[in-house]
């Protein structure tokens, strides 16, 4: 699943054939000048860019809608609530704080957001169920297989925890929540292969891509400054090839 961040680069996943396509907090945040985190942007911006994409592509949509924007069950529901209003497929209810003092929610507290969230959902979009803990200095795997079988039991779809170790942790969490599906995000060296074989069902990017594209951007301006232009912009796409990705009025 590619993570975009507007209607272009979603568009030329779908060109590449992808068949889904998630949004980026972190593409979006940066994209506005803020730094990535919790409610950097606002639950109507989140929502409004996954809208845009799928509206432009017709393709199935993920929101990255954070922890719900909230710290309440019925936050979540609200969030659900917009989403599926918004027309996206489906959308992820993680269980940070936005408290870098207290980054994670108590484990009850966190399975009544997913159980609200789940209620919400069901039926109507699909829920990823999510737990940052290794994400936020917190490597414990027991906790975090402990927090994916009970978002599961409350009705999450899907099951995420970002940050596993290895591939012994991510085979753990797949037999722990079977046969619910688990997403694991990927950098480089991971063969998809290898993943498939463990019985990983989707697969995202997160905010690569977008950082991707700002290595690329950084590369070629260097380029510019140092005077290769002749150089700086091989490869670039042209105006045609773009528009021509685009949809008919």
């Amino acid at each position: 699943m590619a993570n975009c961040w507007d209607s272009l680069s979603a568009l030329i996943a779908k060109d590449l054939s992808f068949q889904a396509i998630g949004s980026s907090s972190l593409a979006i945040a940066f994209a506005a000048g803020k730094e990535d985190g919790a409610h950097a942007i606002s639950r109507d911006d989140a929502i409004a860019n996954a809208a845009l994409m799928a509206r432009a592509t017709g393709l199935p949509v993920n929101g990255d809608l954070e922890d719900g924007f909230g710290s309440s069950p019925d936050d979540c529901t609200a969030t659900v609530e917009a989403a599926i209003a918004a027309g996206l497929a489906g959308l992820g209810i993680e269980d940070t704080t936005a408290n870098p003092e207290k980054p994670i929610h108590d484990f009850d507290h966190a399975v009544q957001r997913m159980v609200a969230a789940a209620k919400a959902a069901k039926g109507r979009i699909l829920l990823t169920g999510r737990t940052d803990n290794y994400l936020n200095g917190r490597p414990d795997i027991d906790d975090t297989v402990r927090r994916l079988v009970a978002f599961a039991e409350a009705g999450a779809d899907v099951l995420f925890a970002p940050g596993l170790p290895d591939m012994a942790s991510i085979r753990r969490i797949v037999q722990a929540v079977s046969p619910k599906p688990v997403n694991v995000v990927v950098g480089p060296g991971v063969p998809l292969q290898v993943l498939a074989e463990a019985g990983v069902k989707r697969v995202s990017i997160g905010g690569a891509l977008y950082r991707k594209a700002m290595t690329a951007t950084r590369a070629c301006l260097d380029e510019l400054k140092q005077g290769r232009l002749d150089t700086a912009f091989n490869g670039t796409l042209s105006s045609n090839q773009l528009n021509a990705l685009l949809p008919n009025p």
